[in-house]
């Protein structure tokens, strides 16, 4: 009923728009007064008065929106005069709805934050800030009964974080220099023919699923690592960072490189070719014109790489595994921060206690850094365009 009442209501609305555009040009044709708006906007303000009432009351009541939609569209055109300010009308509303759109947005970003506050800050009664902070050991598993070992649980997020940089940082070190270069080929020095090739087949690794690359991860890449790591007599874990870390650097590749070619090919072929008059050659151009010029979209496009490393979970639950060691060595297995949020929330929980809100806290501190990092790239690009202009 729901479905055909909304088809119902899409032809009314086209058929509103018709009718008052056509009695909008009726209105011009018969008066000795111009139109104060043009009649596309009369259309506009009839459909608009058709569809509004009907969408509202569509959910509870679809013939009541019908008929309603029906009524006051009828009401709408019949008020069509030459003198209606129909285009402000028009603008209005459709600001209204933009303003509203914009809203969302804001409200749904500040009830994340309001909902990961709340809770993080009901972990903070029962455990210090400071012990989350700047503590050395995770083990939030807690006890069944109070004289077990470990009864009380560890939630120090030092290794969870530094496991998440790690790997982060071995994922941007294949994947900024790879992408921006390859970037940097197919918008300066690849033919026509080559980039029509190359860029969608660079792109098809943006649509392979995450699973997929942790399966392939765990049975090719680390295994590969350990047995290189056998013959050189270096002890190299079954799971580890680094495993994980190319892994997920070659998924990042495609957001780097998509991004920074787009902006590459928008800076202004007359500073190449000014900067080639001048007598610089083609690779001068680009380091000291072009990607200074197009500095700020590199900067948005290794940020949103950075972005999409820390919030990456199947490939480091596959290939790094869940443990939180404190350690830089690449080769040992880590954890991340979205591995164990994903961990402590999955199954029936209970609310209240420490285990199931440090997760909470732990992505209260997850989004505090990555605004951190939004924040410091804002400031690099502004002083940066200020010195370039």
């Amino acid at each position: 009923m729901t479905l055909i009442a909304t088809a119902t209501l899409l032809v009314l609305t086209a058929a509103a728009f018709w009718a008052g555009r056509r009695r909008a040009f009726v209105l011009a044709s018969g008066a000795t007064v111009r139109l104060h708006s043009r009649p596309a906007y009369h259309g506009a303000l009839v459909a608009l008065a058709c569809v509004l009432p009907g969408l509202v009351l569509l959910p509870v009541a679809p013939r009541l929106a019908l008929l309603a939609a029906a009524a006051l569209g009828g009401l709408a055109w019949t008020r069509l005069t030459p003198a209606l300010r129909a285009r402000p009308a028009v603008e209005t509303v459709v600001r209204v709805f933009f303003a509203g759109c914009s809203l969302i947005a804001i409200v749904a970003t500040i009830g994340i934050v309001l909902s990961l506050v709340f809770e993080a800050g009901r972990f903070f009664e029962r455990v210090p800030v400071s012990d989350f902070l700047f503590g050395l050991k995770w083990s939030p598993q807690m006890a069944i009964r109070a004289d077990q070992v470990g009864s009380s649980g560890a939630f120090g997020a030092v290794p969870v974080f530094l496991g998440t940089l790690l790997i982060t940082a071995i994922a941007m070190a294949v994947a900024v220099p790879v992408g921006l270069l390859s970037a940097i080929y197919m918008s300066d020095y690849a033919s026509a023919r080559a980039r029509a090739g190359l860029k969608p087949m660079l792109e098809i690794l943006a649509g392979i699923p995450t699973v997929v690359y942790g399966f392939f991860a765990a049975l090719s890449v680390g295994p590969l690592i350990r047995a290189l790591g056998e013959r050189l007599g270096i002890p190299v874990a079954s799971e580890s960072a680094l495993a994980a870390g190319l892994v997920m650097g070659v998924m990042i590749i495609p957001f780097v490189s998509s991004l920074s070619d787009d902006v590459i090919n928008a800076v202004p072929q007359s500073l190449r070719e000014g900067s080639l008059a001048l007598g610089a050659t083609p690779s001068e151009t680009i380091r000291r014109v072009v990607l200074p010029a197009a500095l700020p979209g590199i900067v948005a496009a290794v940020l949103l790489a950075v972005s999409r490393a820390i919030g990456e979970t199947m490939i480091v639950v596959m290939a790094a595994g869940l443990a939180a060691n404190l350690t830089v060595n690449p080769l040992a297995a880590v954890t991340t921060v979205t591995v164990q949020i994903v961990t402590l929330l999955v199954g029936d929980q209970e609310f209240d206690s420490a285990k199931t809100l440090s997760a909470f806290a732990l992505g209260l501190l997850l989004f505090v850094v990555t605004l951190c990092l939004n924040v410091i790239a804002l400031h690099v690009v502004r002083r940066y365009r200020e010195q370039y202009d």
